[in-house]
């Protein structure tokens, strides 16, 4: 598994490279410590996972994953965040992240999570995502403004909703990427929104009760 490690403070960021080298199938294949360093080497080195700090100097983990998601859907990111933050749990669900993780976390633990990841499944199932999809209903019930979507809009707000970038999108629906910006705009514009993870929020709140 090759593992880039992305976090401002260098003691946190060696300490997570030294936990990750200690295992054989780990290869960390890079290091930055600001959001423009990420977006540049993350590029340059292909890792199968990033491990993001959710606060950086120049920018936010959250920012650089959905750059890192839409120009390569492959990389799979988990934020690390020192917060139990609802908001950025949300926001980093909706960047298409594969997981938030506790910097408190043990270590053996994190690696659980890598592997879990570099896998391809998510380790989003937690009581923390639970948490934000529950406070989400709570604050969006009744609202009817879904229902001014077309057909495809809806189909493009769910996948939104689920994390997916405008390119992913448009391979699930066999459209061009230029056409799916086209149809979030529109829905924005419907809706009375300035951000996709806006109109993501109510989307997840029309889902209905968790299973």
């Amino acid at each position: 598994m090759r593992v880039f490690v992305v976090d401002d403070q260098e003691i946190v960021r060696r300490g997570v490279i030294d936990l990750c080298e200690a295992e054989a199938d780990i290869e960390i294949v890079g290091e930055a410590g600001t959001a423009a360093q990420a977006r540049a080497r993350i590029s340059a080195t292909n890792p199968d996972v990033v491990l993001m700090d959710m606060r950086l100097p120049d920018g936010n983990g959250i920012d650089v994953c959905r750059d890192v998601r839409s120009e390569n859907p492959q990389i799979h990111c988990i934020i690390l965040t020192a917060y139990d933050d609802d908001e950025a749990i949300n926001a980093a669900v909706l960047a298409g992240a594969s997981g938030y993780v506790l910097k408190e976390v043990r270590g053996n633990h994190l690696i659980e999570n890598i592997r879990t990841v570099a896998a391809g499944r998510s380790i989003l199932g937690t009581p923390l995502s639970h948490k934000v999809v529950e406070r989400i209903r709570h604050d969006h019930e009744g609202d009817s403004r879904l229902e001014t979507l077309s057909a495809r809009e809806n189909e493009v707000l769910s996948l939104i909703a689920e994390g997916l970038t405008n390119r992913e999108i448009g391979e699930r629906l066999a459209l061009a990427e230029k056409t799916v910006k086209n149809y979030v705009s529109s829905l924005l514009s419907k809706l009375g929104l300035q951000r996709r993870t806006q109109a993501a929020v109510l989307r997840l709140e029309a889902r209905g009760p968790l299973g």
